[in-house]
């Protein structure tokens, strides 16, 4: 009797697929560009010119994926996203 492998590694590889979530923050008209930046610093740890690239990105069209992770990490920055007064959201990444 011979053992297959093929099955494990589908299953992982679907689990790997299941695990990718992001954040989405979404653009609004009460917080200012310089505000979201900071934000983006100082939670997410981004240098500079990365959160200036996302608070672009959230500003012209109207929402950027900022981090990815498994789903509870993404909850996690959701909710910390909302701490800060941005509106976030998550969603299974496409990618």
């Amino acid at each position: 009797m011979s053992v297959e492998t093929a099955p494990e590694e589908t299953t992982r590889a679907d689990g790997e697929l299941a695990d990718a979530w992001v954040t989405i923050v979404w653009n609004d008209p009460v917080n200012l560009m310089s505000y979201v930046t900071y934000v983006f610093r100082s939670y997410f740890g981004y240098p500079q010119a990365t959160a200036e690239k996302l608070m672009l990105e959230v500003h012209e069209e109207g929402r950027s994926a900022v981090s990815t992770g498994n789903r509870e990490q993404m909850e996690v920055d959701v909710q910390a996203m909302h701490s800060f007064g941005l509106w976030a959201t998550l969603q299974r990444s496409d990618a």
